[in-house]
């Protein structure tokens, strides 16, 4: 086998690797969006996909802020942020969304965005709850019943916001702390809180079990736990325990018995999605403090089809005014240089596909300035072969000596801008560092499709054919 016939095959075999990459991403797209989110929902999204971004696929961006005052004054600010965003990224990867995008943003900022999501209210609902899970004793003294009693009297809410009022507090007895129930009931419980959601192992959702056949929430106590979980039932038979969220008693059941194993429920007319986005929430832990949303904007689907729509657009009519242009100008050279553009493009897809990086209008911007750029290095070397030419050179000659020259200059100037993209990508953000990520690849393969590939081609066919004039 010749020298060439090994390079060629080389490069059959890197097309056929790419179209294999690529096989998986088109027959995604190609399905209807109500099979594709079905797939979704049972994680079976294929593994090797070049997925899009917000600005293409639609869903919810939000910009959110830890409120630090509600931490430890000794709390480290970096690191509860850091937990912030752990426990965010964990709450959003169980509801199954595709590539998300949950970064810190200055000192106290968490910037989310939800492909796919563009239900705004249950992507707050996901990322935003404390989850602060408790379980309390509720006080059925005589002392703490008749204070309740005299709250209810007061005939005003004993609740300004999520504060007890202070007419309220006065009536509260020292050692209990006053709580608003899910449906408007007040509860007194103890101040004292034997067990927290940290003690949890795990939370699921069941539809049996709850009234009416409403779901619940099913948990388990760690092993450590599920003993203090044994004792408390076992000393308080007959008594009601409150399973308090976020400062809101979602249920009091009275204890009937010793509750070995650690296992239990929580009930709260939840709807299915309810009693999941809770299960959610439970499993990731708790935040370290609340998380205020400060900035929120849904990007619908429409809009996402319409950016595709537009940029491919203009990219078939820039792709067809370039190919005019080559093919006009330097004739069948022009024809071997669009050759390369196009395998250029196969390449930087499947490439994005294979480390499944996620394609965004910036992105989009940084494909096609990099395929600009491979046009333009083709037209450096195909003006380089005509000096060459003029100068009175063979063929095969002035084609040597066409690619040899420009080398230098096709190198420098990629050079300089992948050292540019080099500098967005470590100090951009998302669709800053998407544009710098398709630019440094676009660069890499333009690099081998415009130099390697084109001069294959033109050395087969020299060493195939006698030419006297190259047509070019």
């Amino acid at each position: 086998m010749s020298k060439n016939q090994i390079k060629w095959s080389c490069i059959l075999l890197s097309i056929i690797g790419a179209v294999a990459l690529l096989y998986p991403t088109v027959n995604w797209y190609s399905l209807e969006p109500a099979e594709r989110a079905r797939q979704e929902s049972f994680r079976m999204r294929p593994k090797f996909i070049l997925n899009l971004g917000l600005d293409l696929r639609g869903g919810t961006h939000m910009v959110m802020e830890l409120d630090v005052s509600k931490l430890d004054p000794k709390a480290d600010i970096n690191d509860a942020m850091a937990r912030a965003i752990e426990i965010i990224r964990n709450r959003v990867d169980q509801f199954g969304v595709a590539e998300p995008l949950i970064v810190r943003q200055g000192q106290r900022w968490i910037v989310v965005q939800l492909p796919g999501i563009t239900n705004s209210a249950q992507a707050k609902e996901l990322v935003g709850k404390t989850a602060l899970l408790e379980f309390r004793m509720v006080d059925e003294s005589e002392t703490a019943q008749k204070a309740l009693g005299k709250i209810a009297e007061l005939g005003v809410s004993a609740f300004n916001g999520t504060k007890v009022s202070t007419a309220a507090a006065k009536l509260v007895p020292e050692e209990d702390q006053l709580y608003a129930g899910k449906e408007s009931a007040l509860y007194m419980l103890k101040k004292d809180v034997p067990l927290t959601g940290a003690s949890l192992e795990t939370a699921r959702v069941e539809t049996a079990g709850g009234d009416y056949g409403m779901p619940v929430v099913a948990f388990k106590f760690k092993p450590e736990s599920a003993a203090v979980f044994g004792t408390l039932t076992g000393a308080n038979v007959g008594k009601h325990m409150a399973i308090v969220l976020d400062d809101i008693v979602y249920s009091a059941p009275v204890i009937k018995s010793r509750i070995g194993g650690g296992s239990g429920i929580i009930e709260g007319q939840f709807t299915a999605d309810d009693a999941r986005n809770l299960a959610i929430v439970l499993r990731a832990g708790a935040l370290p403090a609340p998380v205020n949303i400060i900035e929120e904007r849904t990007v619908g689907p429409t809009l996402g089809e319409d950016s595709i729509r537009a940029g491919i657009t203009s990219s078939v009519i820039g792709l067809i005014l370039v190919i005019l242009f080559m093919v006009a100008y330097y004739r069948l050279s022009g024809m071997v240089a669009c050759m390369a553009l196009g395998l250029n493009f196969l390449y930087l897809a499947a490439c994005m596909a294979y480390f499944k990086f996620t394609l965004t209008l910036p992105g989009i911007a940084g494909m096609i300035l990099s395929l600009a750029m491979a046009v333009d290095a083709n037209v450096l070397i195909f003006e380089r072969i005509r000096e060459e030419l003029r100068a009175g050179k063979p063929v095969r000659m002035a084609v040597d000596q066409g690619y040899d020259r420009a080398f230098t200059a096709i190198f420098d100037c990629n050079l300089t801008t992948v050292m540019t993209a080099a500098f967005l990508f470590q100090f951009g953000t998302g669709p800053i560092k998407g544009f710098a990520i398709t630019l440094i690849l676009g660069i890499i393969m333009s690099f081998i499709t415009a130099i390697y590939v084109t001069r294959l081609i033109f050395e087969s066919y020299l060493s195939a054919n006698p030419v006297e004039e190259l047509s070019i």
